[in-house]
């Protein structure tokens, strides 16, 4: 899986313009949280390669960047939760999933 890196709230900017051609995701992950574990696993474990021609994928740790998770949080009007998985499209979040709810099916029932 070629996870692109979310570190910087700038970021955000670069997942709206992306998203206005194709759909982005946001995996928000705690690394003290082993649900957090276990969703990033059922996504990661399912992934395809092709999968990326339809959706691209985000990775923030969200202990070492709060700052953007907030912003994200912010940005898109959505309530900060640990995990949390959030599907971007036109600048907007169409769907967002939290905890053991986070799967690779109820992603790609998203996109």
């Amino acid at each position: 899986m070629n996870w692109h890196i979310l570190n910087q709230t700038d970021q955000l900017k670069e997942i709206d313009v992306l998203s206005q051609t194709c759909k982005v995701f946001i995996f928000k992950h705690s690394t003290r949280c082993s649900i957090s574990s276990a969703a990033l696993g059922r996504i990661e474990r399912k992934w395809k390669e092709t999968d990326e021609e339809k959706i691209t994928p985000y990775f923030l740790d969200l202990i070492k960047f709060r700052d953007v998770s907030n912003a994200i949080a912010s940005h898109y009007g959505v309530e900060h939760q640990s995990p949390q998985l959030l599907v971007i499209e036109g600048g907007n979040c169409t769907f967002s999933e939290t905890h053991f709810n986070i799967t690779y099916e109820s992603l790609m029932q998203h996109i």
